[in-house]
């Protein structure tokens, strides 16, 4: 199962986990994790073109971590947004994704 943890201060975005594997199908077919992957991908790519020093984020072997670093309105709206598609995803494959 892939685990999304999200922390929030103040009602905004400080710090994202994702982890774990859907086990949906077997890796480099599996449909879930590539969903996940593109959502993640494109949004903190999408921020890191308008704001560098907006986010970091680090790639390890079991997920990804990303720090946001701004309260920057599109920052956070673009977070916001990739957490709604996560939870989306979440509802049409709960045995595959939990956000928490």
């Amino acid at each position: 199962m892939i685990t999304i943890n999200i922390q929030k201060e103040n009602k905004k975005y400080k710090k994202i986990s994702i982890l774990g594997h859907a086990m949906y199908a077997d890796r480099g077919k599996d449909i879930v994790c590539s969903s996940v992957s593109s959502i993640v991908i494109t949004t903190v790519n999408g921020i890191l073109t308008l704001n560098k020093g907006s986010l970091s984020y680090m790639v390890g072997k079991k997920g990804m971590t990303i720090d946001i670093k701004t309260e920057e309105e599109t920052t956070q709206l673009l977070i916001h947004n990739m957490v709604n598609l996560l939870k989306e995803l979440e509802k049409q494959y709960p045995e595959n994704v939990e956000v928490k």
